[in-house]
C-alpha cells in the first residue's frame, strides 16, 4: 500500500480540523484516490446467520445480545480494504432501546456509547503501521426509529419541527461525540428539514466532523420530493461537514443526482456516495431484483472520483466481498 502512516486516514482527519477539508480531500484525492467505506453492516451480519428483518432495532440489537458478530463483521469489512467503519448505531437510540430492550436510560447511552468502542477495538486489532481505519458513528433518521420505512419519504418532518428533530437526534449525537467516534456519519436523511436539524445540532459539538448523505427518490431529488441541488445547499452551511451526497439508492442514479447539484469544487467538503445494489426492498417479499442494468458494480466508481467523491462505498446488500472489489477498481490493492 503506498500511502504511509503520515497520510493515513486519521491524520488526515486531524489535519481536517484545524484547515479546510475541501483542499485537503482534493489533495487525498489526487494523491490516493478516495478513502473506501465499508458496505451494509446488516447485510454481512445476516449473510453470518443474525436475523434482523423485522426488528424494529435492526442491527442495533445486536450491542446488546452478539457484540462479538458486530467486531467480526467489522473486521471482515476491514479485511476486504475498507478505510473507514460504520457503528452499528444507525437505528439506536435511547428511546428505542428503553422500549424494545427494557433497559435503564444509563444502560441505553452505556449501549449506543458500545458502537464506538466495538469499532474502535477491531480498528486497534486491525491496524497496521502503514493504515489506521477510521471509525464513524452512524446516525439515521428519525424515521429510522419509527421503523415504518419512513426514511424513505420524510414524510414526519411536515409534522415536526427543526428544533423537535434536534431535540431526538442530540442525545445520539452526544453519545457517539462522547466515545471518542472519529467522525459522525448523518444517514439517509430524507428531508430538507432533518437536513437543516442535524446542521445546527452540529454546531453545538464544536470538535466534530460529519458528513451527511440523502435517502433520494429519483435523479434529482431527495425523499420528501425537494431537490437534491437544494438539499446540497443546506449542507453547505456547515464548516464541520466534510462530505455530502446520497446512500442507499440505485447506483444508476447517483451520476445525475450529483450532476444535478453542480460542482462542489467551490465548497468546502467533497461528495459522499454509497448506494445499495440496485435491487428493490418489498416489505413481504424481500429485496427483489428489477431486471434493469442498474446493479451495483465497481467500475461506477471511477465517474463518482472524476464528480468529486472522496468517500465511496457501499449501503444495503453490499458485502466484504463487493468492497473488495471497489478497492481493486480505485486503487489496485
Amino acid at each position: 500500500m503506498k500511502s504511509s502512516a503520515k497520510n493515513s486516514p486519521v491524520n488526515l482527519l486531524i489535519k481536517c480540523c484545524s484547515m479546510g477539508s475541501s483542499a485537503l480531500l482534493t489533495q487525498m484525492v489526487n494523491d490516493e484516490g478516495p478513502l473506501i467505506l465499508d458496505g451494509g453492516l446488516a447485510t454481512d451480519l445476516e449473510a453470518h446467520g443474525a436475523k434482523l428483518q423485522g426488528d424494529p432495532l435492526w442491527s442495533a440489537r445486536l450491542l446488546h445480545t452478539a457484540p462479538q458478530a458486530i467486531r467480526d463483521a467489522h473486521y471482515r469489512f476491514l479485511l476486504s480494504g475498507a478505510d473507514v467503519i460504520t457503528t452499528a448505531t444507525y437505528q439506536a437510540s435511547i428511546p428505542g432501546f428503553i422500549s424494545h430492550l427494557e433497559v435503564s436510560a444509563e444502560r441505553a447511552r452505556e449501549l449506543l456509547m458500545s458502537g464506538v468502542h466495538l469499532a474502535k477495538e477491531t480498528v486497534k486489532r486491525f491496524e497496521s503501521g502503514k493504515r489506521r481505519p477510521l471509525v464513524a458513528g452512524s446516525v439515521g433518521p428519525y424515521g429510522a426509529f419509527l421503523h415504518d420505512g419512513s426514511e424513505y419519504t420524510g414524510a414526519y418532518a411536515e409534522q415536526m419541527s427543526v428544533e423537535e428533530l434536534k431535540v431526538w437526534h442530540r442525545p445520539q449525537i452526544d453519545c457517539l461525540a462522547a466515545a471518542g467516534v472519529d467522525l459522525i456519519a448523518f444517514e439517509t436523511i430524507p428531508s430538507i428539514k432533518e437536513a437543516e436539524a442535524v446542521v445546527e445540532l452540529l454546531r453545538e459539538f464544536p470538535n466534530s466532523k460529519a458528513w451527511l448523505s440523502f435517502s433520494c427518490k429519483d435523479e434529482k431529488r431527495i425523499s420528501d420530493g425537494s431537490l437534491f441541488a437544494d438539499a446540497v445547499r443546506v449542507a453547505e452551511r456547515s464548516t464541520q461537514l466534510l462530505a455530502v451526497g446520497v446512500n442507499c439508492c440505485p447506483p444508476d442514479v447517483v451520476e445525475s443526482l450529483l450532476d444535478s447539484a453542480g460542482p462542489l469544487h467551490v465548497s468546502n467538503m467533497s461528495w459522499v456516495v454509497y448506494p445499495n445494489s440496485g435491487e428493490e426492498w418489498d416489505t413481504e417479499r424481500g429485496w427483489q431484483t428489477s431486471g434493469k442494468p442498474s446493479g451495483w458494480t465497481p467500475d461506477l466508481s471511477h465517474m463518482w472520483v472524476k464528480q468529486g467523491a472522496a468517500l465511496i462505498g457501499g449501503c444495503c446488500r453490499i458485502g466484504p466481498a463487493h468492497i473488495a472489489e471497489l478497492r481493486q477498481q480505485l486503487k489496485g490493492r
